[in-house]
């Protein structure tokens, strides 16, 4: 990828955030060059209020693009894909839109909070910030992911993707919440469960958007 100008892309937010990775990864699969401006939401500073122009909610990603500023990271990465050239992300017709744009939500509205909060932050961030993990917090949220995994996967119907044959942008909401997903112990175990969801992802793995978009948290030797 080329190094960024002037009229690229500006992503707004931090590496360590799923959901700034969502973005990155579609202008990475895309070859579109763009700058990471870092923003730390849980910052001792706090957000200053030029951000919070940006992003009235006080959330990150937020984007610009010569000139157009843009915040939610579903709208973003959907401009992305029809801003610039490069592979679509986006399957053609309505059926297979529809698809993505569903995995897309069972991901934000159910697998999210389960798969990053409840279980990864409880059993590997907690403790590695010398807090005891919430084991209560950790068996309430299983069920809930096994319901998460096993929706996605049936889903899949038996496609190499989330939504098919071919990359989607599904493939690249999700990829950021495995990734941490798995590196606690109960998340690794109920991946290797599901069969087709664990090749997914050994695929999804070695892909060059996710090595150059790979999160401060995440520890060497994925």
């Amino acid at each position: 990828m080329t190094a960024p100008d002037i009229a690229s892309p500006i992503v707004f937010g931090a590496a360590y955030s799923v959901y700034v990775r969502i973005a990155r990864l579609a202008l990475e699969e895309k070859g579109v060059a763009y700058r990471l401006v870092e923003i730390d939401v849980f910052g001792t500073a706090g957000l200053g209020a030029d951000y919070l122009q940006r992003q009235p909610f006080g959330r990150i990603p937020a984007f610009e693009h010569d000139g157009f500023r843009l915040y939610e990271t579903g709208a973003i990465s959907r401009y992305v894909d029809e801003a610039f050239p490069g592979p679509a992300v986006q399957p053609r017709t309505p059926k297979g839109r529809a698809r993505v744009n569903q995995i897309i939500s069972i991901l934000d509205n159910y697998a999210y909070r389960t798969l990053v909060w409840d279980i990864f932050v409880e059993r590997v961030r907690g403790p590695a910030n010398g807090r005891i993990a919430d084991e209560a917090r950790i068996a309430a949220a299983l069920p809930r992911a096994q319901t998460c995994l096993r929706a996605i996967e049936e889903l899949m119907d038996g496609g190499a993707f989330l939504a098919g044959p071919a990359l989607t942008l599904a493939d690249l909401h999700a990829a950021p919440m495995f990734a941490y997903f798995r590196r606690a112990a109960e998340g690794a175990d109920l991946l290797a469960r599901h069969a087709a969801l664990a090749r997914w992802w050994a695929a999804m793995a070695g892909r060059a958007s996710l090595a150059a978009t790979r999160s401060p948290l995440e520890q060497a030797g994925a």
